[in-house]
């Protein structure tokens, strides 16, 4: 009976399953042989899921198993060697791990590894029986040699070598043979891993220059097991940007026929042309040129501006159309019977675009106004094989992937070459038409598409002869309205550094005066709106609440027009913010455009909060600045802003047929600019 019961319990029992190839792990990695073996920095741990059927679970006992490992390598002598390790039993389906210590196995030795379950009663199959695998590794404890660096556009310490928007090519090349990836890093950026094609071989990685100045490249080499070379150090020095190939203002003298070029070749007018058409406010141009849009109107060189299409290059200018509702060419240049690449105006779709083709790729965006100024600058980048698109400095559209022409013909402004004539001929104005033959960087588009604003009216407040404060600039002055009056230091008042028990009266939000308004009827007015609201502009005032728990909505800023404000700057005591809003139409209950920033109301306890609103016609967007600060709550779409006709006021807004939300506090430093001051200047 004995026996008979202990061959019945044998036979009950069933034996753990086998150890699969996905459930086992060399230092965390999956098991692998041959080519694809694990490579590791130190000795690792071997790491196996193994289970016992659960047919075997009893109801009163846990189903556990342990790991048998074994590892095997052959030594230098060609004798084979092994290692045994046994773990702890664990819950049937955990992980069985297997540290190996340090100097338990040799370096630079394939090792080789198995695994089976035991319940306590029965052994699985190996892992390496059947169907299975060995899993084999090896233990490399030497770090990989420092890796050379090379460029040929970029030699090493050579002063100075072209330049902003033209790549190099660095190389990096580490004597071992094992080398499998290699970081590097420029300053500033960009940063990265890149691998070789081969174990032990180089790798080259493209660098676009931002800027001009010293510039380093770090690299450090990685081998199959993760260790690291020591740091190579590569330092370079990069030229300014180069100028355009070919450049024409087209600030001819009226009369001229033909554009003079600062680089490249003169382009021949066409009868359609007129020179001596007003610039763009604000840019380096005195004048541009009218094209009439006819098969007279247009410009060309008769020969290449772009030598070689398939390489890098850019193209730009200042446009305004005359209309939007056909396609335009700004610029571009033959190959063959067609065109190589265009800049311009697309009106193919539901509402124009500027756009940018080349090599059968189009990059469309911005939004073309009639009698509007916009710049243009279409990239064509022959690393990447795509094509960019900035309008007034900011890229837009989606990058297109391109294959460009080997052909260069004639370059053409104002039309493009399609079959056997041209069309899409340009009817407006245009100017500042470059050429370069390399990539032009997003902080040179910037450059070129800047419009600097100009002042239009600084009132510092710090006086008021005759019921008005001047102009610092030497425009209009601000006349205060009843209720308003220019705080300043009562003269005689004690100094509290000189008398400990004097109360020294408030000082003046800046400078030695401020306006005063009283929250009743307290405002003051500059002729005249200073600033065009359907254009571009900036205006600023630091301002103090006279309570800490206003009552109603007070305005700081506005400018009128028949019947509401274009804008006003207001207090909003329920939101404790300030808010800019901005009416869509010169019409009561209009829809308006709402902006805020979140700001307690002080009191007259501090310095004020520095309040600006900026409307940046050219990308559609307005900014609420407090402090310095905007963020998204205070930034919001808005287009075809309208003109204000009233005079600029300070402290009150339109309501109803009259004036309201009169300002309970002190305003200082009003300044209008026309133009859109970017951010880094708000401060």
């Amino acid at each position: 009976m004995t026996t008979g019961t202990g061959v019945a319990q044998a036979a009950d029992n069933l034996p753990p399953k086998q150890p699969l190839v996905q459930d086992l792990e060399t230092g965390y990695k999956a098991c692998a042989t041959g080519d694809e073996r694990t490579y590791v920095a130190e000795p690792p741990v071997l790491g196996a899921v193994l289970h016992d059927p659960e047919e075997d679970n009893h109801p009163s006992e846990a189903n556990m198993v342990k790991g048998e490992f074994e590892a095997w390598w052959t030594d230098a002598e060609g004798v084979e060697q092994r290692l045994t390790h046994t773990t702890f039993a664990t819950l049937s389906g955990g992980s069985q791990r297997w540290h190996m210590r340090e100097g338990s196995v040799p370096p630079n030795t394939v090792i080789s590894w198995r695994v089976r379950a035991n319940d306590g009663e029965a052994t699985s199959p190996w892992s390496s029986e059947g169907d299975g695998t060995v899993c084999e590794f090896v233990y490399d404890d030497e770090n990989p040699e420092k890796a050379t660096i090379s460029s040929p556009e970029y030699p090493e310490n050579v002063f100075w070598v072209d330049g902003v928007g033209v790549y190099g090519h660095f190389t990096m090349d580490s004597p071992s043979d094992d080398v499998v990836s290699y970081t590097y890093g420029f300053i500033g950026g960009p940063y990265g891993t890149v691998r070789p094609e081969r174990p032990g071989g180089p790798a080259t990685i493209p660098f676009l220059p931002l800027d001009s100045g010293p510039e380093s490249l770090t690299v450090r080499a990685i081998d199959r097991a993760g260790r690291s070379s020591g740091q190579s150090t590569y330092d370079f020095y990069v030229k300014s940007g180069r100028a355009p190939v070919a450049h024409w203002p087209l600030a001819d003298a009226k009369g001229a026929t033909s554009a003079d070029a600062e680089a490249g070749t003169d382009a021949v007018a066409g009868s359609g042309v007129t020179f001596g058409a007003p610039a763009p406010a604000g840019t380096k141009l005195t004048a541009t040129a009218t094209l009439d849009g006819s098969s007279h109107g247009y410009l060309t060189p008769d020969a290449p501006a772009v030598a070689d299409p398939r390489k890098s290059f850019a193209v730009s200018a200042w446009a305004r159309p005359a209309e939007t509702g056909r396609n335009m060419t700004v610029a571009g240049q033959d190959t063959g019977e067609s065109a190589a690449f265009a800049l311009g105006l697309d009106a193919r779709g539901e509402s124009p675009d500027w756009s940018f083709s080349v090599g059968g790729a189009t990059v469309s965006g911005g939004a073309p106004e009639s009698g509007e100024w916009a710049h243009l600058l279409g990239v064509y980048d022959a690393e990447t094989g795509k094509a960019q698109l900035y309008v007034n400095g900011h890229e837009t559209g989606t990058r297109a992937e391109a294959e460009p022409a080997a052909i260069a013909g004639a370059f053409q402004i104002g039309r493009v070459r399609d079959g056997n004539g041209y069309h899409d001929r340009w009817h407006g104005e245009l100017g500042g038409v470059r050429v370069h033959d390399r990539v032009v960087v997003a902080d040179e588009v910037a450059e070129l598409a800047h419009r600097e604003p100009s002042l239009r009216g600084h009132w510092s407040l710090e006086t008021a002869p005759d019921g008005a404060s001047p102009d610092e600039s030497g425009g209009a002055p601000l006349k205060l309205g009843p209720g308003a009056t220019i705080y300043r230091v009562p003269d005689g008042s004690c100094e509290w550094w000189l008398d400990p028990d004097c109360t020294p009266p408030p000082q003046p939000l800046v400078g030695d005066g401020h306006l005063a308004l009283d929250g009743k009827t307290g405002h003051a007015i500059a002729e005249g709106p200073v600033v065009d609201t359907s254009d571009s502009f900036t205006i600023s005032a630091v301002v103090q609440l006279a309570d800490r728990e206003p009552e109603r909505p007070m305005t700081v800023l506005s400018l009128p027009g028949e019947h509401t404000d274009a804008f006003k700057v207001r207090y909003q005591p329920e939101q404790h913010a300030w808010q800019l809003v901005m009416p869509h139409k010169d019409e009561r209950g209009a829809p308006e455009t709402v902006v805020a920033r979140f700001a307690r109301a002080d009191g007259r306890d501090g310095i004020g909060h520095r309040v600006a609103v900026v409307y940046d016609d050219a990308t559609d967007q307005v900014k609420l600045y407090v402090d310095g600060q905007t963020g998204a709550d205070a930034t919001a779409d808005l287009s075809n802003g309208w003109r204000a006709s009233g005079p600029l006021q300070i402290g009150r807004a339109r309501t109803g047929d009259g004036w309201g939300e009169y300002l309970h506090g002190d305003v200082d430093e009003v300044r209008a600019f026309a133009g859109a001051l970017p951010d880094r200047r708000i401060p």
